[in-house]
């Protein structure tokens, strides 16, 4: 599976078609309850352009009981197909609780992708608090103002 996404991500000239089989019969290898296999169909979807068929694949993953990295990973790019598909308050609330769970180095994926699925809500300055946040550790300088100034544009003004 691996070397099958290698591949694909090294060559943009990738045919999606025999892209997508490929993930196919290798997904097909494991057990049928395995919650990757529908994981990995889902990712290929997806990366090929797919959102609408991914949806279902990544809710019976997680269904099946993705959890952990891959678990994380499922709902990130659940939350992005269902904006794509025009449903971000799914997104939204999937993503939510990820904010306050295991932080791990998907943390940045997590608030950008809520962030777009907020933006599409018109919830843009909260999409931008989380941005801001995400961003601000990452900054040589001013990392104190800018994790002030994300928090300032969704608290209350006293």
């Amino acid at each position: 599976m691996a070397a099958a996404w290698a591949g694909f991500e090294a060559d943009p000239r990738t045919d999606a078609v025999e892209f997508r089989a490929l993930i196919d019969t290798l997904a097909a290898e494991l057990p049928a309850d395995s919650p990757v296999a529908p994981f990995e169909r889902a990712c290929a979807w997806d990366s090929t352009g797919h959102s609408g068929n991914a949806v279902p694949l990544y809710r019976e993953a997680l269904d099946l009981g993705l959890d952990g990295y891959r678990g994380r990973r499922a709902k990130i790019q659940l939350s992005s197909s269902l904006r794509n598909i025009g449903q971000p308050e799914e997104g939204v609330k999937l993503l939510s609780p990820e904010l306050v769970g295991v932080s791990d180095e998907l943390d940045d994926a997590v608030r950008a992708t809520l962030a777009l699925c907020l933006a599409s809500l018109g919830r843009e300055r909260e999409g931008l608090s989380l941005v801001l946040g995400a961003l601000a550790p990452h900054l040589p300088r001013y990392q104190r103002s800018m994790a002030n100034y994300a928090r300032l544009l969704v608290e209350p003004e006293a």
